[in-house]
């Protein structure tokens, strides 16, 4: 015997934790069951001619050596020469050492259940654990015998043990257990064949006899039962990594199981932690592959594929969209389209699945094309996943879903959806004018499109109305191709219907109406206000769309934006929005703003802009007879709202607006002021006018030579009006700059007395600006002004005798004199005769440019 010998097993190198077992025998080691080349138990003995045995893979690897070294072989005990090297099994040895190791195995079971049972100490609890993990590595058949055992439960119910080091001790058991690796992988499905002869029972544990066929799968699918899965799944939020990496290493291992994906998928927020795992950048490099890996396992299951889309990762679901039969494609496009997706998600759906769902929809099974259209509608909305469609080919087959009729034509439900895609689509911001869409290189905005468009418009319902009315919104949204939709909405006389859809009840529909003839406003102005001046009410309507008290949305800004837009000129248009008192009210949101008291948003900035262009269209009525746009202006202090309104900074459009309508306020101004009445001079007077003065009256307006006030007659010598325009003349936009120059130069006008308007801006320190504007050329406008300015200042003698000294001046205006239009050629010569640089032959007198 060899009782003293150590390991029945050839386990390598040993653990202090499995050693503990190893020398618990009902049996000592018999000097017969070892080779003597390995000095380990045998597991196929054989024997040799002489009657010695060995170790199956002991002795070929003797008699390798023998013939490697060029000897003949020979027995390894004697050393004398063998004449046969014929191994003969030793059946009944073998067996006996089977029966020596169920024995002995069966106190190294019984001491590992008792080890694993609730209240087992930490260290007697990680030895039995690491038992098990040296017996199922030694011999898969083992793997059998941990089963029958009844230890992958006691194992399972370890995990819920406190310490983290059994736990992760308990996973990778667990994994080692069910384990297929390389070396030893059995094909699902196949079978391992397992002999144990006799029946042992010690300490009442039983050591289960199987015979027969065992299917490898039931190792792994026993996890399946109870909570096992779920608690495993828990570990994976545990704090400590090498926790998580044991736990998803375990579940990589299940995920082997069709059955098991199913369970692991039905956890509630496995498949969600996984791919948060998978896509993890603090995870380390092991437990990120196993998480991925197991969720590619996890992916033969279709339930699972669905939570992995929901959880963001799509590649799965599009490979069956893209791979799968008839109804799988069917079934992921249809869940596709109920997913909420970003951007990117989106873009990555459109490059990898767009061209199958655009071939899905034009397939004639009603079912796919639903499926593949809302799915399609769901990625559209993304500017960079449309134009991916557009590549792919989407236009021509979704045009022709909306204007077919007929047996095949689309239900209206799902050419509602249609028309969504294209009008998210056309808001992409492509070039439309030039990709075909039908036969005859038809596009989008060609004639015969827009006029079914328009069609289909006012023969459907509101909600497919609305997206058809967006789909134009897009197309008037882009500068290339707006003309050619205004003139074919021009063409089919659709204005009037387009108009009337102000008053639509539905709110999306009325939003997306005002939203095109937003966009269609500078190009027909004129008809849109035609049609607004009727008795139909829409002005009305639009002017309550300005005013709802809802804070302030993109609806808003673009009503008043349309009516922004509308020729200023139109008296007749600004008539009725006197009659309906919408000025008032638009005063009256003015001041709300300014003061903070209505809610702000995105959308403040272009409605206040709206509010205050409309509001200046007052002032271009002010010479009419009935004399209301006067009253209002006087009635509400306008003159000194649009000073205040030149203040706000950054609101270029509002601060080029205010300065327009003190231009035309200020024109007024000469007509408004209230000039003195002198006394009737005597019959000496008459005779000897020298003899007779005028009285002398204080107070008067030195610019208008009457009585005058910022709100009776709109002077802009009140209010310190002056100042801030010339403020204005070093702003960056040179529109702002132009509307100021042109409200300063109201005071240089013909009916005024230029000289002291000269004065106001000397004091103003507004020469210099306006000297600054002429020589910087910045537009066409901007020079036509500056010119006609300086022309007017060169008539003081003071300033002329400085500006004939100054070179840039003079160069500047003969510049102007050779190169402008007619009229300001003229008004730079008279500048040049001011500074002695032309002859002063004769004079021209030009009126205000």
């Amino acid at each position: 015997m060899a009782g003293s010998r150590n390991g029945s097993y050839d386990l390598g190198v040993q653990s202090d934790d499995s050693y503990h077992f190893e020398r618990l025998r009902i049996e000592p080691i018999y000097d017969s069951f070892l080779c003597s080349l390995t000095k380990q138990v045998m597991r196929d003995p054989v024997t040799l001619e002489n009657g010695q045995t060995y170790e199956r893979e002991a002795i070929e690897k003797w008699f390798r050596e023998c013939r490697e070294s060029g000897k003949r072989p020979s027995c390894p005990s004697t050393l004398r020469e063998l004449r046969s090297t014929e191994l003969n099994p030793s059946i009944a040895l073998r067996n006996t050492i089977e029966e020596w190791n169920a024995r002995n195995e069966a106190a190294q079971l019984d001491m590992a259940r008792r080890s694993l049972t609730l209240g087992s100490a930490e260290s007697d609890t990680l030895q039995a654990l690491k038992f098990v993990q040296h017996l199922c590595l030694k011999n898969r058949s083992n793997r059998i015998v941990v089963r029958n055992a009844e230890l992958i439960p006691m194992i399972v119910d370890v995990l819920k043990n406190t310490s983290r080091k059994v736990r992760c001790r308990a996973l990778e058991t667990l994994r080692i257990v069910v384990d297929e690796d390389s070396d030893n992988k059995v094909v699902k499905g196949s079978k391992v064949f397992i002999f144990i002869r006799t029946t042992i029972c010690r300490n009442n544990c039983e050591i289960f006899i199987y015979s027969g066929a065992y299917d490898y799968l039931v190792l792994q699918e026993i996890m399946a039962e109870g909570d096992t899965v779920r608690t495993i799944v828990k570990l994976l939020s545990h704090e400590q990594s090498i926790e998580r990496e044991e736990a998803v290493s375990l579940l990589y291992e299940l995920s082997k199981s069709e059955r098991l994906c199913e369970k692991i998928g039905s956890v509630n927020g496995a498949i969600l932690i996984l791919v948060g795992m998978a896509s993890s950048n603090s995870e380390n490099v092991l437990t990120v592959e196993k998480a991925d890996q197991t969720l590619e396992n996890l992916a033969q299951c279709e339930n699972n594929v669905r939570q992995m889309a929901e959880s963001g990762r799509l590649q799965p679901l599009l490979t069956l969209i893209l791979e799968g039969s008839p109804d799988t494609k069917l079934s992921m496009a249809s869940f596709l389209g109920e997913l909420v997706l970003n951007n990117d998600v989106k873009v990555l759906v459109a490059r990898t699945a767009g061209f199958s769902l655009i071939n899905l929809m034009k397939s004639n099974n009603m079912p796919s094309r639903e499926a593949a259209l809302k799915a399609l509608n769901q990625i559209s909305s993304d500017e960079t996943s449309a134009k991916v469609l557009i590549e792919a080919g989407i236009l021509p087959p979704l045009v022709k879903d909306l204007f077919t009729v007929g047996a095949k034509q689309l239900p209206m439900r799902l050419k509602e959806v249609s028309a969504t895609i294209l009008a998210n689509i056309v808001n992409s911001g492509n070039d439309f004018d030039s990709i075909p869409v039908g036969p005859n290189h038809q596009t989008l905005v060609s004639e015969e499109t827009i006029h079914n468009l328009l069609h289909l418009i006012s023969n459907t319902g509101p909600a497919i109305e609305c997206k058809l009315l967006q789909i134009l919104v897009g197309l008037t949204s882009s500068p290339f191709t707006v003309s050619s939709v205004v003139s074919a909405i021009k063409s089919s006389g659709a204005t009037i219907s387009l108009v009337q859809f102000i008053e639509a009840p539905q709110r999306d529909l009325r939003a997306a109406s005002i939203k095109l003839l937003q966009n269609l406003s500078p190009h027909m102005g004129q008809e849109l206000a035609g049609c607004l001046r009727g008795t139909s009410g829409q002005l009305s309507s639009l002017i309550q769309v300005i005013l709802e008290n809802v804070g302030i949305t993109e609806e808003q800004a673009a009503a008043v934006g349309l009516l922004a837009n509308l020729p200023e000129r139109d008296s007749g248009l600004t008539r009725q929005m006197l009659d309906e008192g919408a000025f008032q009210m638009f005063i009256s949101r003015i001041s709300r703003i300014r003061k903070g008291e209505t809610r702000g948003s995105r959308f403040m900035t272009p409605y206040l802009e709206g509010l205050v262009k409309v509001l200046a269209r007052i002032t271009f009525s002010l010479s009419e007879e009935s004399g209301a746009a006067r009253a209002l202006c006087r009635e509400h202090n306008l003159t000194a709202l649009f000073i205040d309104l030149l203040q706000m900074n950054g609101l270029d459009n509002v601060q080029m607006e205010s300065a327009m309508a003190l231009e035309n306020l200020s024109q007024e101004s000469k007509n408004l002021t209230n000039l003195p009445e002198f006394p009737t001079p005597g019959i000496c007077g008459l005779i000897f006018p020298c003899l007779s003065k005028p009285p002398v009256i204080s107070g008067l307006c030195k610019i208008h030579n009457g009585t005058c006030s910022l709100k009776e007659t709109f002077c802009l010598l009140e209010g310190r009006a002056v100042d801030k325009l010339v403020a204005l003349l070093d702003h960056k936009n040179e529109k702002v700059v132009e509307a100021s120059l042109a409200a300063l130069s109201t005071l240089l006008d013909d009916g005024v007395e230029i000289e002291q308007g000269v004065q106001v801006l000397i004091d103003a320190e507004g020469i210099t600006p306006i000297m600054d504007i002429l020589l910087e050329k910045r537009t066409d406008t901007l020079r036509r002004r500056g010119v006609w300015a300086v022309e007017r200042l060169l008539r003081s003698e003071d300033i002329s005798y400085v500006v004939s000294s100054d070179p840039n001046i003079a160069t500047a205006l003969v510049d102007a004199f050779q190169h402008g239009d007619y009229r300001t050629r003229q008004i730079a010569e008279l500048a040049l005769k001011h500074v002695d640089k032309i002859p002063n032959f004769s004079g021209i007198f030009p009126n205000n440019g």
